[in-house]
């Protein structure tokens, strides 16, 4: 396929396009990918808007939980919506190109969006720490001024830090191929194709993953610790089991999302493969939106009574 280039020094090209590879490896599937991821789109935003709108509209869900809930849902919709659009685009018309530019925005914008929803579910997780260990605190110090608080600083606490970064990955020189192998502008593919020496750049990338990824983990751990600990000290069998029928929904959300995040951004590049990073990547931009809604409704008494009172109005 044809791209721009402009030639610089020392056989290094600047490449004004990228090509991403995406799923062009199964040419006879391209229809049937596209249906698909189609098909996984429309219920990621049917899903989440659901949530959205049943956590504003009715009066039992008007408690901290659900209104990080909602949050989160209105998070997965803006975070699917930066890489499956163009993938559904590059399927059916078969043009692969995409301009540095679009390509630093895409990387920006998912990486400010990752880094809030690492934040949000460590917010989720104190959340619940608060309501359990501590439930006759929990109005005071999980109040209007404090949600909002969490949930701003969540969702802008990570842009300066990744703008920086993308900044800092698109500044290096890129050799002449200029294929992408992968279905949106990650940054281990991004690495593969600069010239030169990019150690500088992959110890960014660890020190920005710990920040945001491993930290965040670290505290859900500590939360959930605490939670155990006095889940185990309820008198009954039956509290018990509430209260991690409450929990449990958030930690599968919480392995998936931050399990294959994880060996994304904090593996070693030589263990690396195109292959593998794409399978990764869907979980942690594609599968897991996608499930959100169901992991959450279907394990939530609230949701879905809730969810049946909108029905039964229409």
């Amino acid at each position: 396929m044809n791209y721009k280039e402009s030639k610089a020094e020392d056989n290094v090209s600047t490449v004004m396009q990228f090509v991403l590879l995406g799923f062009s490896d199964l040419p006879q599937q391209q229809g049937l990918l596209f249906v698909l991821f189609s098909i996984i789109y429309t219920i990621i935003l049917t899903g989440n808007s659901l949530i959205i709108v049943i956590t504003r509209l009715d009066i039992a869900l008007q408690k901290p939980m659900y209104f990080f809930l909602a949050n989160f849902s209105l998070l997965e919709i803006c975070y699917v919506s930066v890489t499956l659009p163009r993938m559904l685009v590059n399927l059916w018309t078969q043009d692969r190109i995409i301009f540095v530019l679009d390509c630093a925005i895409q990387m920006c914008f998912v990486l400010m969006l990752g880094a809030a929803e690492c934040f949000l579910l460590a917010v989720m997780a104190y959340d619940r720490y608060v309501a359990i260990c501590n439930p006759l605190h929990y109005p005071l110090v999980m109040n209007q001024k404090m949600c909002t608080l969490l949930a701003v600083g969540s969702w802008t606490g990570g842009i300066p830090l990744q703008i920086g970064q993308t900044c800092l990955i698109f500044s290096l020189h890129f050799c002449d191929c200029n294929q992408i192998n992968h279905f949106f502008c990650d940054i281990p593919p991004i690495l593969n194709l600069a010239c030169g020496d990019t150690s500088v750049h992959e110890v960014s990338v660890y020190a920005v993953a710990i920040l945001f990824v491993a930290v965040p983990f670290v505290l859900i751990l500590a939360s959930y610790s605490k939670i155990i600990s006095t889940v185990l000290r309820l008198p009954t069998a039956r509290g018990r089991a509430k209260v991690f029928s409450t929990c449990s929904s958030h930690l599968l959300v919480v392995v998936l999302f931050f399990g294959s995040a994880t060996i994304t951004y904090l593996s070693p590049k030589s263990d690396h493969s195109a292959g593998m990073d794409k399978l990764l990547s869907l979980f942690y931009t594609i599968v897991t939106p996608m499930f959100n809604p169901m992991i959450y409704s279907l394990r939530n008494k609230d949701v879905i009574a809730a969810l049946r009172k909108l029905l039964l109005k229409k």
